[in-house]
């Protein structure tokens, strides 16, 4: 008996000692993820402006280059410390997808995730390309940017709910993706409907003049950025 108990208990003991460890290493996953989703945040909150683009760069998550505003308007959307937003985003999302992979997270799910950030960056290239040219969208650009903060918001939810809750995700995930889908589909279209309005040539005349000539001062921010966010 008392080698049954010894066993039993070492049998026990061990599957403790597993299932503690498991939950430890799940957290600091956790924890890596959510550290990497502020650091997106962080990026998406510091663009501030808008200078001549000398090359449109491109993200593992375009969503096609006739959709990516600041390449064709020949801009590159800035963050405050100079830094070009789409190049800090792309190194910020990689970084996301890196830990959020080691997590458990399906890739679907960090696809709409980083898609859903690379929309919200080139709705502000449009909204600060409208604003150079004084509002000539109006009320349509709210509408853009709030559909646009929405879509954004639900992707980041779906993530999070993978994150933490990951059997409940994937029996939802289907439906989740296709809402998901649809609503990028719409908001697709409003975005196009918005750069064919600011692609007219007098608007386009009108950015040009109102940009003017890449500054040395910009020229040297942009090819000698700071350090990463």
């Amino acid at each position: 008996m008392d080698l049954v108990y010894t066993t039993a208990g070492g049998v026990i003991g061990a599957a403790v000692t597993n299932y503690l460890s498991m939950n430890q290493e799940r957290r600091q996953l956790r924890a890596a993820v959510m550290q990497q989703l502020l650091r997106v945040a962080a990026v998406r909150d510091s663009t501030c402006d808008i200078v001549p683009s000398r090359s449109a760069s491109r993200s593992r998550f375009s969503t096609g280059a006739h959709s990516l505003a600041s390449a064709r308007f020949g801009v590159t959307v800035v963050l405050e410390d100079g830094r070009d937003a789409q190049h800090a985003q792309r190194e910020a999302i990689s970084d996301l997808v890196v830990a959020a992979l080691s997590a458990g997270i399906p890739r679907t799910v960090l696809d709409f995730a980083g898609g859903g950030e690379e929309r919200a960056l080139q709705c502000e290239a449009i909204r600060l390309i409208d604003l150079r040219l004084g509002g000539v969208l109006g009320s349509s650009l709210e509408q853009l940017m709030t559909q646009c903060e929405e879509y954004r918001q639900a992707t980041g939810q779906h993530l999070l709910r993978a994150l933490w809750h990951p059997w409940q995700t994937r029996f939802r995930m289907r439906a989740r993706l296709r809402a998901l889908r649809r609503d990028v589909d719409a908001l697709h279209r409003r975005q196009e409907a918005a750069m064919s309005v600011l692609a007219q040539p007098t608007h386009r005349d009108a950015l040009a003049q109102r940009l003017g000539r890449l500054s040395d001062q910009d020229a040297q921010r942009i090819d000698n950025p700071g350090p990463t966010a």
